[in-house]
């Protein structure tokens, strides 16, 4: 046969030989692409979603808690109240990033992470999945920063108007190594000890931060507040709030920002995360009213202050439960935080006298404390699977998933914060007490802060 013949013969069969095994190779080209370009997708709504979650977080505490505590404070005292929360953003991001998020997040012994992660070794552009697989742990890192920051910031309302401000620099550094470092591991930390999710041997459910912030900051600001014992003049003087229009913009800041602190906290742009963002508002909305008519009925008139205070009460209780709740629920937790809270900073606070001057206790300590173990009456994988048995179904997670256990395990998580937090604080104490002097000095105290510690005054009215 001529070999131009065979040529014709041959081409169709040819033709269709590379047709037939090239077009498998373009459709899995094509859906490689199409799933890269998915996972990027999603990769750069994430990081979006986190990154403004961050900012949001950071405006808790400044300007929100400033602003709140700021105008809650006698006006001698507004700029060393509002300087401690700004001072704070400084000194624990250095802390952070030279070996706090490390022993936070590094995987260690159950207490506390390890040093891998020293002066921020290895955090970079690449995902950490075992704690969020499309965002880059850079970003974890940043968004977890500002959750330490707010943390030791919250524990100032207790020691406001008295304690010195070298003596709260070394307090506040020592008590972030001391508290929370070791409960933020323990928590969220992989292998730490009451990780649900990785690894922990108390499965405790915080899904934003009600033991590690809320119940560690709260119950320290008692401590505080009973080792320094009361301010100058307390109680017979009058010490109302000097400025609530101030307390009022914090607190609507505080209400913004929680947004990022709980809905933030699902590490993605998701369902979860609204479901985060729904739970929080509604919590905040129905505890404003707890508060309102509890004191409404008791007083014969509802405040302005009792408003702000009564949302930022429903905002701590519903933090560890914000992830794991249904809307209905999250009112009933907000809610009972209003009254809760209200009955802890009038009825509880005067009974036993001691002088919390901001109430950081009665609503962070006692609402922290509430949300915690309401969580594991009302967690439910209808919420959030992403638990799961041996079998990969999602796990029963509350009381009313038919794991009454739970309870027991948010009450253990609890009594950890409470013992970590009465025991680090009274260390922190001592030493800070034995080296330096933790007390303002009387005639200090009673010119005011501002002027003592910083030479400046909040308000200067020139004729």
């Amino acid at each position: 046969m001529k070999p131009r013949l065979l040529y014709f013969l041959l081409l169709p069969a040819a033709l269709f030989a590379q047709t037939a095994s090239s077009a498998p190779a373009t459709i899995e080209t094509k859906l490689a692409a199409l799933e890269a370009a998915t996972k990027s997708a999603q990769s750069a709504g994430d990081t979006a979603w986190m990154l403004v979650s961050a900012a949001l977080v950071l405006m808790m505490t400044g300007p929100g808690l400033a602003l709140f505590y700021g105008g809650l404070v006698r006006k001698k005292n507004v700029l060393a109240t509002m300087m401690q929360s700004f001072i704070l953003m400084a000194v624990v991001t250095i802390l952070w990033a030279v070996m706090g998020y490390s022993l936070a997040f590094g995987e260690g012994t159950p207490f506390v992470g390890d040093f891998r992660y020293l002066f921020l070794h290895g955090v970079g552009s690449a995902p950490n999945a075992d704690y969020a697989g499309t965002i880059s742990q850079q970003t974890f890192m940043i968004y977890q920063l500002m959750f330490a920051i707010i943390t030791p910031a919250l524990i100032s309302g207790a020691f406001a108007e008295r304690m010195k401000f070298s003596a709260m620099l070394l307090f506040m550094t020592l008590w972030i190594l001391v508290v929370y470092f070791p409960m933020a591991h323990m928590v969220w930390g992989k292998g730490g000890l009451l990780n649900a999710y990785l690894g922990g041997k108390v499965p405790t459910l915080d899904f934003a931060g009600g033991t590690v912030v809320h119940i560690t900051s709260g119950v320290s600001a008692l401590v505080c507040a009973l080792y320094l014992g009361k301010r100058v003049g307390y109680p017979a003087e009058d010490m109302k709030p000097h400025s609530l229009v101030l307390s009022f913009i914090g607190a609507c800041l505080l209400w913004v920002g929680w947004f990022g602190f709980n809905a933030g906290s699902a590490l993605s742009a998701s369902g979860l995360a609204a479901s985060a963002f729904v739970a929080t508002h509604f919590a905040a909305a129905a505890a404003t009213l707890g508060w309102v008519l509890a004191e409404w009925m008791t007083s014969g008139k509802p405040s302005v202050l009792g408003a702000i205070s009564g949302a930022v009460a429903g905002l701590v209780a519903i933090t560890p439960a914000s992830g794991f709740v249904q809307p209905l629920p999250a009112l009933f937790i907000g809610f009972a935080a209003g009254v809760v809270c209200y009955l802890m900073v009038t009825v509880v606070k005067a009974k036993f006298g001691y002088d919390d001057s901001l109430d950081a206790f009665g609503v962070h300590g006692a609402g922290g404390t509430l949300g915690a173990l309401l969580t594991g009456v009302f967690a439910t994988s209808a919420v959030n699977d992403a638990l799961k048995d041996s079998a990969g179904k999602a796990s029963a997670l509350g009381l009313v998933d038919g794991n009454g256990g739970q309870i027991l395990n948010q009450a253990v998580g609890v009594a950890i914060a409470w013992v970590l937090a009465i025991a680090g604080t009274l260390i922190v104490l001592k030493v800070c007490d034995a080296t330096i002097g933790l007390r303002a000095e009387p005639d200090d105290e009673v010119q005011g802060l501002d002027l003592s510690m910083h030479g400046e005054e909040g308000y200067v009215i020139e004729s």
